[in-house]
């Protein structure tokens, strides 16, 4: 491609050369080192006048180092005079801080939207972003492009009768991606809820409304109800059973709460960040029926393995599912997340794309996970971009690409 430039960042060089080898094109050369004060400096080693730059840096365990050195090198490309510059974000950081969750909190997702706005980014494409509203935070065009074709096409061709499965979303936040995806699939969908405000009391009182109501019925009717409750302590979910000691189940009041506890993180879906060993206890439902079927969790990322691991156990243990199956966009995988998914015997596979940095010793430990190529999707945005083609049919179909 003529009069185009594509700069491939440290954060993830595998991907910036997997999208170069679609292009037919060799990454244009540029350096960037640290020095002894840590200051990072950026050096393009071609002219970049009047021609396209696209830029590819994703998200990464260093991630405020690769921040810096991209809004560098955007810089550095507007001070050579370069005719547009594309910011190629395939895991935009800061996805999780997209609202203010507490009180007196920071927005950190719009403030880095402003940082590339001003270092002279003209352009900005990613991918599954965590909210799609982020596209509202730039001044400049953004577009998002979506990663459910290319899952949707490996679900078909890896997981048997998968007409039969069903695709849940582990809490009500990602009801909107999950329906996305079984309406792709043309298969059904269900979802998982897990509340932090109600006690023991409460489970207790819905076993016995469901034991009153299932007294005329077949022992195994209870599996073919669309909701399903079980309790969640430490992380796990436990048998109807099984007790916790009542010292370790601190149990708020339902409707007394303090001034401090009336903040934004007691509605927020998001229950990722969460305490792994919270000795709090939960209630986990499932609306849907998963009986005897393959169970498909889909969500935009994997940063943390609790809440995945509770909705796997869910669906196997106490719903009937006769699989579980991992599906995101972005593998993230904080510390143990993918041994301990890897360890989990109610999980099948962990199905992830290449828009995040995996380690190979990683990779090679878990077999479980698949990682699925998606360089080709960015690959035919820039060549599009580049050529002033349209790049919707990348949000609907794989037909440009495969």
């Amino acid at each position: 491609m003529r009069k185009c430039k594509v700069f491939v960042g440290n954060s993830h060089p595998q991907l910036g050369k997997l999208v170069c080898e679609n292009l037919g094109i060799e990454p244009a050369p540029a350096t960037a080192k640290k020095f002894a004060n840590g200051e990072t400096s950026v050096q393009i080693g071609v002219s970049v006048r009047d021609e396209d730059v696209y830029i590819i840096q994703s998200g990464s365990p260093d991630v405020n180092d690769h921040i810096m050195e991209l809004l560098i090198l955007i810089s550095a490309c507007k001070g050579g005079s370069a005719a547009k510059i594309t910011a190629v974000i395939p895991q935009f950081p800061y996805s999780k801080q997209s609202k203010m969750k507490k009180h007196r909190g920071a927005i950190t997702a719009r403030m880095l939207a402003n940082l590339l706005v001003m270092a002279g980014a003209d352009h900005v494409v990613s991918m599954d972003l965590h909210a799609s509203q982020m596209q509202g935070f730039f001044t400049k065009p953004v577009d998002n492009l979506y990663a459910g074709p290319t899952l949707a096409k490996w679900i078909k061709e890896n997981i048997a009768n998968y007409g039969d499965a069903v695709v849940v979303s582990k809490n009500p936040g990602g009801t909107k991606r999950v329906t996305a995806l079984a309406d792709q699939l043309k298969i059904n969908f269900a979802m998982i809820h897990t509340d932090r405000r109600r006690s023991v009391d409460d489970y207790n009182g819905l076993m016995k409304h469901k034991n009153a109501s299932t007294v005329s019925t077949l022992a195994n009717d209870n599996i073919n109800a669309d909701i399903q409750t079980a309790r969640i302590v430490k992380g796990h979910v436990i048998e109807d059973d099984e007790s916790a000691t009542p010292t370790s189940i601190p149990l708020k009041p339902h409707l007394l709460h303090k001034e401090s506890e009336l903040n934004f993180e007691n509605n927020n879906s998001d229950d990722e960040d969460e305490p792994e060993f919270n000795a709090e206890e939960k209630l986990i439902t499932l609306v849907g029926n998963v009986q005897n079927r393959p169970a498909i969790i889909v969500d935009d990322m994997i940063d943390k393995h609790t809440s995945f691991i509770a909705a796997a156990e869910h669906l196997r243990m106490n719903c009937g599912a006769n699989s579980c199956y991992i599906v995101a966009t972005h593998g993230i995988f904080n510390n143990d997340c993918l041994e301990r998914l890897d360890d989990c015997p109610y999980i099948d596979g962990v199905i992830v794309t290449n828009t995040y940095p995996i380690p190979e010793d990683q990779m090679k430990k878990c077999k479980k996970l698949t990682v699925i190529d998606v360089s080709p999707i960015f690959a035919e945005c820039i060549r599009r971009d580049h050529f002033g083609e349209s790049i919707s049919v990348l949000f609907d179909s794989l037909a440009s690409i495969v």
